[in-house]
């Protein structure tokens, strides 16, 4: 089972935020809230992202969460929550590989908004999980790897949950383009929010530009995504893909967070 405590880097403030409400029971994706949820979609299909995160607060609060990666998306969601609904629990993924400058965007984003991210943690150790499976999984089975340090987190951290928000925008991917304003997530068993599902690259960052947003520095550096090190690299000229640098050569375009199916690491 994940660890569900604060990461403790010399670089990263101690959360100190109280633990989450915990739902007394998980919602079930009953005839009735399935419709309410395409209702909910379509009526907010032309609304703004702080509409939407309004309406999922209102909706479903205190058992309202929030993952992310501290990506360009990530860190305006932020920015919005700071004045919708500040007390929103929000959470990274953190498998022990990401970049230094994506933890210290971490304190960035506290230090202007007040919102301090919890770091979630695998079970095991990254030298504990390298040395049992002989050396670094992401090198042979990149999936598994974001099985075990990612999706195993997330099902951990949904529990006591009803809704979660997440980054994602239609325009980033195949699997993306179908996101719903407000869906069912089979994979978590929760309600998904999409706020900024109808934004643009163009869009995020003129956002980023017109309010001091922070971001990491990496997407000055030639990052336009940043996910774990060893499985990111800077894109090249000529590539329009913003996604092109994870995961490269691998065929693989997804962690499995946001990916239509998923089965024991498979498609992930």
């Amino acid at each position: 089972m994940p660890t569900m405590t604060s990461v403790k880097h010399d670089q990263l403030q101690t959360s100190t935020k109280a633990w989450p409400p915990h739902a007394p029971q998980q919602l079930e994706p009953t005839p009735e809230l399935m419709a309410e949820l395409a209702a909910a979609s379509a009526r907010l299909e032309s609304a703004s992202p702080e509409e939407i995160i309004s309406w999922a607060h209102d909706r479903f609060a205190p058992y309202l969460t929030m993952a992310t990666a501290f990506g360009p998306e990530g860190c305006v969601i932020l920015s919005m929550l700071a004045k919708v609904a500040p007390e929103t629990y929000v959470f990274n993924l953190d498998t022990g590989y990401q970049f230094q400058q994506t933890l210290d965007l971490r304190d960035r984003i506290a230090e202007k908004y007040g919102i301090e991210v919890d770091m979630l943690q695998p079970e095991l150790s990254v030298p504990e999980y390298e040395a049992l499976h002989g050396g670094p999984l992401y090198k042979t089975n990149p999936n598994q790897c974001c099985f075990d340090r990612k999706i195993k987190v997330l099902r951990q951290a949904a529990q006591g949950k009803h809704a979660w928000m997440s980054g994602i925008r239609r325009d980033q991917s195949a699997d993306r383009a179908q996101a719903a304003i407000i869906g069912w997530d089979k994979k978590f068993n929760l309600v998904k929010v999409s706020p900024l599902a109808n934004f643009t690259k163009k869009d995020v960052w003129n956002r980023i530009l017109a309010e001091d947003v922070p971001y990491n520095p990496l997407h000055d550096q030639g990052y336009p995504s940043v996910g774990c090190w060893p499985c990111t690299r800077a894109v090249t000229d000529g590539e329009t893909d913003e996604r092109a640098g994870r995961w490269s050569g691998t065929g693989k375009t997804e962690c499995g967070l946001h990916t239509i199916q998923e089965s024991e690491g498979s498609g992930i």
